[in-house]
């Protein structure tokens, strides 16, 4: 081990005796020490009376203690732990000394930064509390005034301390009392015996917090506040858990969420603290962006300064360096506002210390570098001042003092001269204040003067929509109001645009959230009138479903597609932080509409045409599927077992199979098990593997489609599995294997040429589509698969006749006429490929088509998709189109690469159908089907 270094060998820095025949005084109890470590013992017996008298009582202790300051702190804390009960008072008033000395020793002469400082004084809290209580209980238990847990080896009988404030985040001051909150688990006894036991530990928690407080001869271990707990004014100083719980479910404020970011549990029953703080989570961590925290958060200040009486212009002599301007609080206060806006969706931005907090905000895109860095700088500057305001006399004070000793004292603690000092706080303070005031209290917009003379019939009714039912609501939008409508008045058509903002804002069940969120970033009103003006639909799904702007503010909404192994990796990382299977459901419903919702937005600016959207949406669902099964496959074995066999796989089918997806699709799935000889599960409620499979199979649909708080995932079709609707939902391998090779139509085998192994075993998967592939590499007439594409297309014909023009899918000449042709082209070719434009490239090699022939289809099917992507994305009514809106008008026109108009649009469509159709018909009619069939 290496040995520690002097503390005299250390020294960066040196404080300057205010008093300097006061600072020779108490370095003379210290005779060992010369040089520099006298001048240090001078400079702080000089500028530190509380010092001074630590140095004087502990010199004896001191003169060794310096030669290896973080052993002698070691042994200290040791000594703590080793105490009897009946000597801890004693022990721990000691410690305290010892603590405050050597730390402050070390702070002054440069020798520890500010983290390992504060860390020394957070440790010696931690253990005090933690000796403390555990004494106390020891006390009762042996007189038998506790009830004896259930269970064996419960810790501190339940009772646990959660340290809040800056002790929770290991950030002590010096002077610091000690904010805590006292619980237990009320679990640990008999329904009867937990008033008994309340009672005992209250009085475990007062006799604690008197040990840790009283004045004694021997001085005091640390002041405590008890008063952070629910409802103090009529709760005893330790109450239950579940009475905690249901506090801050039922009447928790943001105050107290932004509390909760700091608290840890500390001493006693460290387990049943963490569980604690999991329980409560979801108060601490909204699901969604929380802006509306920013106008709690300014209010609290406001009362603050208030109450205080803080306001008015900066001046450092007298100034409040917690609670003033620009002070240590505005630091927190915008950090931890930003921690409650964005943790809840990334819990990357869940930890305690502020300086570590700052770097992930700016990390996540949260707030800029330099604003962090900063920060930082800042709050490390007044981190350090208040510790040496607080070194002068050991008063719980933040205030810079007003005399001009005190001043005097403080900057000898700092080493500077007074008139040094003052200018670099005052610049400090300025700074914070002018990074932090913006953020809660930006300057209010100035009222519109040229904004459209909207109807005002339109915007009177907006006071009756559910969305302003709240005085809240009302308060944030009538702020909002004057840039909403400078906004819309930009757009191409503001009354069209204000209606569609009317549609969307009926729509609203509740508007203190979305309202807050559009304040502090107005750029989203845009994208707002953006989306709502293009696609109607879109805007209706905004309406129900807000929260998903909240991908928006992300940092990364218009970055590159990140692709289907990334999502996959997001998605199941995010489901990990939640506690239980339903809330992973709910988890992966919020992040696959926002993933869906940032796809539409891409496709409906132009950032992706249609071939991407529908990539980017099948990537989407394979990333779903693929984060969800092992859930699904997890919670079904908890009662029967694992998957018997090798498992499952899912068969991707359609356009999810073909990864050509848009923004309706449904998913065709389907699933494959190989027992491989084994009979039944082994769990607890074991399963025939028929049976296991089949079940399985439907709790996988019941996840995917159950319309939830969240909505729905997908919604899922199995009914091309072998034998469809009357088969079983999951096919066993064999006998998928046995129907394909001798039971299968031509139509299941036209169909597997899009099939696709989404996710299950590696080798099963390999299997399967070594499989698919041999089966598409059959030889096989031309005449049989021309025959059987046209027996299909007359009978898709009548199950599905076109809706209307823009029906793009359903008809004649149009998508699943080119489909069934380019799947005939893969059959005829044997090709592994499951594109359309591939498979009619095999049929043009194959001879079926000829190569201009090809070329024509493709580009119908380019057209035609293109399109069909468009009117599923705005979700228009087919025979509909008169009243759609200018941006959704604009929006098919640039898919079907017309200018003008819809009339055109139309008319250049019906001409392809025909032209289409007519060349589908003579393709059959080459191949051999027979004429009727081919009409």
């Amino acid at each position: 081990m290496t040995a520690e270094i002097p503390l005299a060998d250390a020294l960066t820095r040196l404080p300057r005796a205010a008093d300097p025949e006061i600072g020779a005084e108490t370095a003379a109890c210290v005779p060992e020490a010369t040089g520099d470590l006298r001048a240090l013992l001078e400079g702080t017996g000089g500028s530190s009376p509380y010092l001074a008298g630590l140095i004087k009582r502990e010199a004896g202790w001191l003169g060794e203690a310096v030669s290896a300051p973080v052993a002698a702190l070691d042994a200290v804390m040791a000594e703590v732990r080793a105490a009897p009960g009946d000597q801890i008072a004693t022990v721990l008033r000691q410690a305290k000394r010892r603590v405050a000395l050597m730390t402050a020793l070390a702070d002054l002469g440069g020798v520890w930064p500010l983290e390992t400082v504060m860390g020394r004084l957070t440790d010696l809290a931690d253990i005090a509390c933690d000796r403390a209580i555990r004494v106390e209980i020891e006390k009762l238990d042996k007189r038998g005034k506790i009830p004896a847990p259930l269970r064996d080896g419960a810790e501190a009988h339940g009772l646990f301390i959660l340290a809040m404030g800056k002790m929770g985040a290991h950030e002590l001051n010096y002077s610091s009392d000690i904010d805590l909150i006292c619980l237990f688990d009320q679990t640990l006894y008999e329904d009867d015996e937990v008033l008994t036991a309340r009672q005992a530990l209250v009085k475990a928690t007062r006799a604690m917090s008197q040990i840790l407080s009283e004045r004694t001869t021997d001085g005091y271990v640390f002041r405590t506040d008890l008063r952070l707990r629910p409802d103090p004014s009529v709760t005893p100083v330790c109450i239950s858990m579940g009475a905690a719980e249901d506090y801050y479910e039922s009447f928790g404020r943001t105050w107290e969420r932004a509390a909760m970011i700091k608290a840890r549990p500390a001493a006693g029953d460290i387990a049943a603290g963490e569980r604690f703080l999991q329980a409560i989570r979801p108060f601490i961590w909204r699901r969604h962006l929380d802006f509306a925290a920013i106008e709690d958060a300014h209010a609290i200040r406001l009362r603050i300064r208030d109450t205080k009486r803080l306001h008015g212009p900066i001046v450092v002599p007298g100034h409040d360096m917690k609670l003033g301007q620009g002070g240590i609080r505005e630091i927190e206060f915008f950090t931890q506002t930003r921690q409650l806006i964005a943790g809840g969706r990334d819990p990357g931005l869940r930890m305690r210390g502020t300086q570590e907090s700052l770097a992930a905000l700016a990390a996540k895109g949260w707030i800029p570098d330099d604003v962090a860095v900063s920060l930082t700088d800042h709050y490390r500057a007044f981190r350090e001042v208040e510790h040496r305001i607080q070194m002068v006399a050991d008063a719980q004070t933040h205030k810079m003092p007003s005399a001009r000793e005190g001043i005097a004292r403080v900057a000898g603690l700092m080493g500077l001269e007074p008139d040094r000092m003052l200018p670099a706080i005052a610049e400090r303070l300025a700074e914070v204040r002018d990074l932090t005031e913006d953020f809660f209290a930006p300057d209010a917009a100035p009222p519109p003067s040229d904004t459209h003379a909207f109807d005002k019939s339109v915007i009177g009714r907006w006071h009756h929509y559910p969305a302003l039912r709240s005085s809240r609501a009302t308060e944030i939008f009538t702020r909002l109001k004057p840039e909403l409508l400078t906004r819309l008045s930009r757009a191409v058509r503001p009354d069209e645009a204000l209606l569609a903002f009317d549609r969307f804002l009926s729509g609203l069940p509740a508007g203190v959230q979305i309202f807050a969120l559009f304040e502090a970033n107005p750029d989203l009103i845009d994208l707002l009138v953006d989306v709502i003006g293009s696609a109607p639909a879109l805007g209706d799904y905004l309406s129900r479903n807000s929260a998903v702007l909240d991908a928006v503010i992300g940092g990364d909404f218009f970055a590159d597609w990140p692709g289907a192994e990334a999502l996959t990796a997001d998605l199941t990382a995010r489901m990990a932080h939640e506690a239980d299977y339903e809330l992973r459901l709910d988890m992966a419903r919020r992040w696959k509409k926002e993933w869906h919702f940032r796809i539409g937005v891409h496709h409906l600016r132009g950032l992706i045409d249609a071939d991407d959207a529908g990539a980017h949406y099948a990537d989407l669902a394979d990333a779903v599927i693929r984060a969800v099964w092992p859930e699904v496959v997890a919670e079904f074995a908890r009662k029967h077992g694992e998957m018997p066999g090798r498992g499952a796989a899912i068969l991707g089918m359609g356009s999810v199979g073909a990864r050509r997806m848009n923004a309706g699709s449904d998913l065709d799935l389907i699933v494959i098990y190989d027992a491989d000889g084994v009979d039944t599960s082994d769990g607890r409620r074991p399963l025939p593997t028929r049976t296991y499979y089949a079940r399985l199979t439907q709790a996988l649909i019941t996840a995917m489609t159950a319309p939830m708080s969240q909505g729905r995932l997908y919604e899922i079709d199995l009914r091309l599995r072998p034998s469809g609707n009357a088969g079983p939902v999951a096919t066993s391998w064999p006998a998928y294997q046995s129907y394909q090779q001798s039971e299968a139509w031509l139509w299941e085998h036209l169909a597997l040429t899009r099939a696709r192994c989404i996710t299950g075993p590696a080798d099963l998967m390999a299997e399967i589509e070594a499989f698919r592939v041999e089966i598409l590499s059959r030889p096989r007439p031309l005449a049989e698969i021309a025959q059987g594409v046209a027996d299909m297309r007359v009978r898709l014909g009548a199950a599905k006749p076109p809706s209307g023009w823009l029906d793009l899918r359903n008809g004649a000449g149009r998508l699943l006429d080119l489909e069934l042709v380019a799947q005939g082209g893969h059959l005829l070719g044997g090709a592994e490929t499951r594109d359309v434009g591939s498979g009619l490239q095999e049929a043009a090699r194959a001879g079926w088509l000829t190569e201009a022939e090809a070329v024509e289809l493709t580009e119908a099917g380019r057209l035609y998709w293109a399109l069909h992507a468009a009117t599923r994305l705005i979700a228009v009514n087919h025979p509909e189109t008169e009243t759609l809106g200018l941006g959704a008008t604009a929006f098919l026109c640039r898919s079907g690469e017309i200018e003008d108009s819809l009339e055109h649009l139309r008319g250049r469509l019906e001409t392809r159908y025909e032209e289409t159709a007519g060349r589908i018909d003579v393709i059959l009619a080459r191949g051999g089907a027979t004429d009727g069939t081919a009409e």
